[in-house]
């Protein structure tokens, strides 16, 4: 497999209908927005989605959920200290060469070579960072965002031994009606080459891109209200183009037709014409 030798820009537009893409812990868990009203899908929710794709399409992931943990790790420094090979270079302490315990971990973990990593525990004597060639923008929506707070109830007992139906508890779940997000990121050559990217990853990443939202249901993301749509990936000729990532991504234009738009089609999408090659990937 070849390292990557040509930078890539890459932009994913996502529809969320009645739906919680991304909800905000300080704030009742209501979907993250601006304060001019436009909806916010934070990078790190996207890139947590991404691990959790890749992690299904049988790649190796040092930053997994709990409830996804494969290896029967339960911390991150049990993980690293369980990959014997890092374990014994880390544990040189300030003799360690950083170089290598990088090309391991990278070697070794999908997501350390992508997004890079930090390694930095309690009781070691040295830490390393490890920079990614992988950069990905939170994702903002095309129009302001409307959402709806709804009241639930739960009216059965927690606990046994109770007589009588207990009394309603109160609580608040929250949704966007509708809106339309556009993720956005980069593939860097310069650090491909650092941490070992290849032309298979950036396959495999794209593929991970286009089914986001697959085995990632819940009752705030019910099946089929969040939706890639359609995924632009742009190679350039070059590592280092004359067109930059700010070029590529000022050439997608999306307005919508109304007032209040209220599907993908409601918005009309224009590109502007750049050197590289496009792959447009239509998935509705």
């Amino acid at each position: 497999m070849s390292i990557l030798q040509n930078k890539i820009d890459f932009a994913a537009i996502v529809s969320v209908t009645r739906a919680n893409i991304n909800g905000d812990p300080l704030n009742g868990n209501r979907p993250r927005e601006d304060y001019e009203g436009y909806g916010i899908f934070s990078d790190v929710a996207i890139k947590r989605k991404l691990r959790n794709r890749l992690q299904d399409l049988g790649e190796c992931i040092f930053i997994q959920s709990d409830d996804r943990s494969d290896d029967g790790h339960k911390s991150l420094k049990d993980r690293a200290d369980g990959y014997a090979e890092f374990k014994a270079e880390m544990s040189k302490g300030k003799k360690a060469d950083k170089d290598k315990c990088m090309q391991i971990a990278c070697r070794k973990w999908f997501d350390v070579r992508a997004f890079g990593q930090v390694f930095a525990f309690k009781g070691d004597e040295v830490s390393l960072g490890v920079r990614g060639p992988v950069s990905i923008q939170q994702a903002v929506s095309v129009s302001p965002i409307d959402i709806v707070d709804m009241q639930i109830t739960k009216s059965v007992n927690s606990e046994a031994g109770k007589s009588g139906k207990s009394s309603d508890t109160m609580g608040m779940k929250h949704y966007v009606n509708f809106g339309l997000y556009v993720i956005r990121g980069s593939i860097n050559c310069q650090l491909a080459e650092k941490t070992g990217f290849t032309d298979e990853d950036a396959k495999k990443l794209k593929e991970a891109l286009c089914t986001l939202f697959e085995n990632d249901a819940s009752s705030a993301r019910p099946d089929g209200s969040c939706e890639v749509c359609r995924v632009y990936w742009w190679e350039h000729a070059e590592k280092t183009p004359k067109e930059t990532s700010a070029m590529i991504q000022r050439a997608l234009h999306i307005t919508p037709k109304k007032d209040v738009p209220e599907s993908f089609g409601a918005y009309e999408i224009v590109l502007d014409r750049t050197e590289c090659v496009l792959e447009i990937i239509n998935l509705v």
